[in-house]
């Protein structure tokens, strides 16, 4: 006899794939259990708004500055209210890399609460 007799191993890889088939409705991997947000995550003013428009000016409140001037003047409303946070809201159409070089600018002069502004789909 020549030929491998393989019935035996059809038979183990159908009763293998019909005990998959019964557990895999029983587990449910998916469920991931969210923390509620309590009373004291909650923002106490209103964040400061850093704009980076299309052709790379940098507002805040409407005024334009430089990055320099931008990191003093930051620094100098995070002493007035240290507990502000600091949001970056850019043109979608700003480049990626000018972002997250601002971000880190911030980040290096011990800004520690920045982040981004999106706008919520509709």
């Amino acid at each position: 006899m020549n030929q491998i007799n393989v019935v035996p191993y059809i038979d183990v890889t159908l009763v293998l794939l019909v005990i998959f088939m019964v557990t895999a409705p029983m587990t449910n991997p998916g469920v991931v259990e969210l923390p509620e947000v309590g009373e004291t995550l909650k923002q106490t003013g209103a964040p400061i708004v850093i704009t980076i428009k299309l052709n790379s000016t940098i507002e805040i409140e409407g005024e334009t500055y430089t990055r320099d001037r931008l990191l003093s003047h930051v620094q100098s409303l995070i002493k007035t209210a240290p507990d502000r946070a600091l949001v970056i809201a850019a043109d979608k159409n700003v480049k990626y890399d000018e972002v997250i070089s601002l971000m880190d600018l911030l980040k290096q002069n011990n800004v520690s609460k920045v982040g981004l502004l999106l706008k919520p789909q509709k």
